[in-house]
């Protein structure tokens, strides 16, 4: 016979108990309080990340333009003597001292102007059909406005469950005219 462990549950204790709705309100009012000071500090934090980036872009500015410039003359000279730096046209890439040179091609693709005349034009014809995809799938949108029917009539495989319920507590802010 198998031991079996017993499982404890812990349940995390409550830092601060309320006891009446006097008490409620306070918490609720130190709750909006905090959110504010939060939200204080997140866009002070936000302010100095948007300083320092201004800084930096300021710097990488004329360094990314410099290293454009290089890009586009080694472009040029890798262009001109293609045939020697990849023996023909054999490989597609050349291994230099300080780097390596690629040439790569994105893979192809299919691009479709005017979809709605194409789906009719290809349906249209028995020879063009295989180029037509057809999707089936439950429409759970159908299932969920008839709950009732499925509550009745049940489908192995589908079931409605009910959403999480949530509590949220809001505090209310004050605008200033």
């Amino acid at each position: 016979m198998a031991v079996t462990k017993k499982t404890r549950t812990k349940t995390v204790a409550l830092a601060v108990a309320v006891q009446s709705r006097d008490e409620a309100v306070e918490q609720i009012k130190r709750i909006g309080d905090l959110s504010r000071a939060r939200e204080r500090l997140q866009a002070d934090f936000n302010d100095q990340v948007a300083e320092l980036q201004k800084k930096v872009d300021g710097k990488i500015a004329p360094i990314s333009a410099e290293i454009e410039a290089l890009e586009s003359g080694v472009h040029a000279w890798a262009t001109a003597h293609r045939d020697a730096l990849t023996d023909g046209g054999k490989v597609k890439f050349a291994d230099l001292t300080t780097g390596i040179i690629r040439w790569r091609n994105n893979p192809p693709k299919c691009s479709v102007s005017g979809a709605d005349a194409v789906m009719a034009l290809l349906e249209a014809n028995p020879a063009l059909a295989r180029f037509v995809r057809t999707k089936k799938e439950v429409n759970k949108d159908a299932v969920l406005n008839e709950p009732e029917f499925f509550a009745a009539n049940p489908v192995p495989g589908i079931k409605i469950v009910q959403g999480k319920e949530f509590f949220v507590i809001e505090p209310h802010n004050q605008e200033v005219a």
